[in-house]
């Protein structure tokens, strides 16, 4: 079945992100929230970012033609009534993500796919007991999808096989970069690799090993530079003649003596409090959304480098 219309629920950072990956592929987008006041908002947050992808050259079709393909609507049976996919992204709260994907369920085409946002919920906490269960999963992408292609679908136990690889196909289709976990675990995949470094950062900083700044610096301009281009495993292969054989038996060692003497973070409010202190004297929290805008505005060129560089080499 050839994907065309998406239903997109929920009209928050999220939610538009989302929207504007499927209008610029191609696809008719609706919108729902059930909070009028953002449902209005959408749109014109939606043109403000298409044009910010514009000015870096993002997009191949003119900021009109790709928001013109979103619509909203303020009764969700209206828009996910023709939807081959739906992308909810409602609180993460489970009784009312149960509570929207029985509607869903009930309003939707017996084909269409079912696809929640969440960043830690499995699915089988909010579809179990639901008839077309076998057609939910989770799609969890990386904020903002429109710049972070990443997206990690995990099914439930029951999720059929063909549901998980269609939904492969459709994101696919939406320029992002779909990977499958295969079974269920907390987090998935991101949130656990992100947190595992997050525990070791803030237990480092706890026991006074470094600034806060620094320890940004050390992932800024080192980890990250080449983590942006490539993983963690292609990059202890190319660290040693032999690759990852011979990185594992140069520094095996090293990292198991590292791990017999890490310091898990216990999340202390005075630490965190501390730490918070030490970000707001870098950044009022008055400027967090213009720091975040402008974020944004480096993954744009990060893409836009990513993209030209990749015309011209693997």
């Amino acid at each position: 079945m050839q994907a065309k219309n998406i239903a997109v629920i929920g009209s928050g950072r999220i939610g538009r992100a989302w929207a504007i990956v499927f209008a610029r592929s191609g696809f008719t987008v609706n919108v729902h929230d059930a909070s009028k006041e953002m449902l209005a908002g959408a749109i014109p947050a939606i043109r403000e970012s298409v044009q910010d992808l514009a000015s870096f050259d993002l997009i191949d079709e003119p900021v009109d033609t790709i928001v013109a393909r979103i619509s909203t609507c303020e009764s969700l049976a209206d828009a996910v009534a023709d939807a081959d996919l739906v992308q909810e992204n409602i609180a993460e709260v489970v009784d009312a993500k149960r509570a929207l994907f029985i509607e869903l369920d009930r309003l939707t085409k017996p084909d269409a796919l079912l696809a929640s946002s969440t960043s830690g919920l499995p699915a089988s906490t909010f579809t179990e007991g639901i008839e077309g269960r076998a057609r939910c999963l989770v799609a969890h992408p990386v904020n903002p999808p429109s710049l972070v292609p990443l997206v990690e679908l995990c099914g439930a136990p029951w999720t059929s096989p063909q549901a998980l690889e269609r939904a492969h196909i459709i994101y696919e289709q939406a320029g992002q970069k779909p990977v499958t976990v295969n079974r269920e675990i907390s987090g998935f995949l991101l949130n656990r690799l992100q947190g595992a470094l997050l525990d070791e950062a803030l237990s480092l900083y706890e026991q006074g090993y470094a600034s806060a700044a620094d320890l940004d610096t050390v992932i800024r301009d080192g980890l990250a530079m080449r983590w942006s281009f490539m993983g963690p495993f292609e990059t202890i292969d190319l660290n040693a003649p032999g690759g990852v054989a011979d990185y594992a038996a140069r520094y095996s060692g090293t990292y198991r003596a590292i791990a017999s003497g890490r310091t898990p973070f216990d999340w202390p409010a005075d630490t965190l409090g501390k730490l918070d202190a030490e970000r707001r004297a870098v950044l009022p929290r008055d400027r967090i959304e213009e720091r975040s805008r402008w974020r944004d505005r480096r993954l744009m060129a990060l893409l836009a480098h990513r993209r030209d560089v990749g015309d011209r080499e693997d």
